[in-house]
């Protein structure tokens, strides 16, 4: 058929990028049996992390003798920098903070920019796969629809949208956002090969430094209290993290800033201070800027931006408050808001979002199965409950990576990919070394952990808001803390303990003969 005119659906579901695939070898095989299969082949993001999670755990898992394939979505490596091009996308954590910490990798590499553009993080994924061999392993447009483990042969089933049925040990989910909010500077700067080949001395070093640290960025909280200093000690602290720009104006501030309301307080007074000089409307200053905080700050993951305020002094530019007169509804020339006040456009940008972490995320849409038959998607209707931030009680030798109840988007997302990443290839080593057929994390483990994640949230000032980190602003949305508020060196330490001792797993040994 030629072309009707029609114009092209958008794929608006996972099943819309399934094809049927003529190879039939390799990871395409039908009927494969691995030691595991993992879901998403990307770096952190909404498909975010599936790529920097898929291949940070096909390498660690190739790399100790494992048989492993990768099941993605889409048509190549890079997660959401192959799908999100528009101009000026690029990722919010500086280099070599948002990158594998391989040598092989880092030492053949260099960057254009201290924040890279989707353009180089697509040219790194292929330069990854140059070094590493990592599509040989991968099986592109296959979208899994069906999942369920069997507790007498030790192994997962996994069906995908094009036929395919396969089975695995193990089952590994790297399948992994947000309202108008308060932007700080990014701070972009040209790199040198020069510059970074004197960097990368300290390489080594840096990549273990950043899981020390809460965000697991190179830079960490200033171990005293705001109110421990002077004003004009203070306005010093602000004025250097502002300078420096990037997260340091949110994670690399006094330790109580996310905890104290009047030490956030503080810190949204420089903000808006600096912001505000740089808008010149008064209306619009209010509106971009206000003297009263929207949110406590932090409480919404901060935008970074270079000149995004001074857009708003262009002559040709105007700001509508659609909290205070929202959208009633799309038009054939424009935009209706809720006063009937309409407003004609040739183009409408519409940027809505991501889910990530809250509900639905992708894992519940996987067409997962417990091994009492219960869908993952019905279970976790009231909200989410893993163990570990890695785990979920009912689905053994599954595990996640960059999902719920990890530090995920309170984190710089390779960070906390490597750090629950080496942790499930440690419980694989585990399992394989004690001729364990399965581990399957306990309810009460599950119970317990959930309720430590809302305690350590209740700590902060993370509740005030809806934001991502409850659940997401959307009506309807569990409201829910969704992330490990603890900082990633309290999280590793937690999982760590438990892998240890087992603490909270049901592990069970032997095989079973099934004729």
């Amino acid at each position: 058929m030629g072309d009707t005119g029609m114009p092209k659906k958008f794929s608006t579901d996972l099943t819309d990028y399934s094809v049927q695939h003529s190879e039939k070898t390799g990871p395409y095989a039908d009927n494969l049996d691995v030691d595991a299969i993992i879901v998403g082949a990307g770096f952190a993001v909404p498909s975010w992390l599936p790529i920097q999670a898929g291949i940070f755990m096909l390498k660690t898992l190739r790399d100790r003798g494992y048989n492993v394939v990768v099941f993605e979505a889409g048509n190549d490596l890079g997660g959401t920098w192959r799908w999100n091009c528009y101009p000026g996308a690029g990722v919010d954590s500086e280099v070599p903070e948002y990158e594998f910490s391989w040598p092989e990798v880092w030492k053949t590499w260099n960057w254009s920019s201290n924040y890279p553009t989707y353009e180089d993080l697509r040219a790194y994924f292929d330069h990854v796969d140059k070094i590493l061999g990592i599509k040989k392993d991968c099986a592109f447009n296959t979208v899994v629809v069906g999942g369920k483990f069997d507790t007498q042969q030790g192994k997962w089933t996994i069906r995908t949208e094009d036929g395919r049925v396969s089975q695995a040990k193990n089952l590994v989910l790297g399948t992994g956002f947000r309202t108008p909010n308060l932007a700080v500077p990014m701070r972009r700067r040209r790199l040198t090969a020069a510059d970074q080949d004197a960097r990368k001395r300290a390489y080594d070093e840096l990549f273990r430094y950043r899981e020390t640290c809460y965000g697991g960025f190179h830079y960490d909280w200033i171990e005293r209290n705001t109110f421990d200093d002077t004003a004009a000690e203070r306005e010093a602290v602000y004025e250097r993290a502002w300078r420096e720009g990037g997260f340091r104006y949110w994670v690399g501030l006094y330790k109580d800033n996310l905890i104290d309301p009047d030490a956030n307080k503080e810190s949204y007074r420089f903000w808006a201070k600096k912001t505000r000089a740089r808008v010149g409307d008064p209306a619009k200053r209010e509106l971009l800027a206000p003297k009263e905080m929207p949110h406590f700050f932090g409480v919404k993951r901060p935008c970074l931006e270079s000149d995004y305020y001074e857009q708003f002094n262009r002559e040709n530019f105007h700001l509508v408050d659609v909290k205070n007169n929202p959208i009633e509804r799309f038009t054939k020339k424009g935009i209706m808001l809720k006063d009937g006040t309409h407003h004609e456009f040739d183009v409408v940008a519409v940027a809505t979002g991501f889910i990530l972490t809250t509900l639905p995320t992708v894992m519940t849409q996987l067409g997962l199965e417990s091994i009492t038959g219960e869908k993952l998607a019905d279970q976790w209707r009231d909200g989410a409950k893993t163990y570990l931030g890695t785990t979920v009680s009912g689905y053994p030798n599954m595990f996640h990576l960059y999902g719920p109840q990890g530090p995920t988007l309170l984190s710089n997302g390779p960070s906390t990919v490597e750090v629950q990443g080496r942790w499930i290839a440690d419980m694989m080593d585990k399992m394989s070394r004690g001729g364990i057929r399965y581990v399957n994390p306990r309810p009460e483990a599950a119970d317990a952990y959930k309720k430590k994640i809302v305690e350590l949230n209740d700590r902060t000032l993370f509740p005030t808001t809806r934001s991502t980190y409850m659940g997401g602003s959307i009506p309807g949305k569990v409201y829910e803390p969704v992330c490990w508020a603890g900082g990633i060196p309290a999280y590793k330490q937690e999982i760590r303990a438990a892998l240890d001792r087992m603490d909270g797993f049901e592990v069970v040994k032997g095989w079973v003969c099934v004729l």
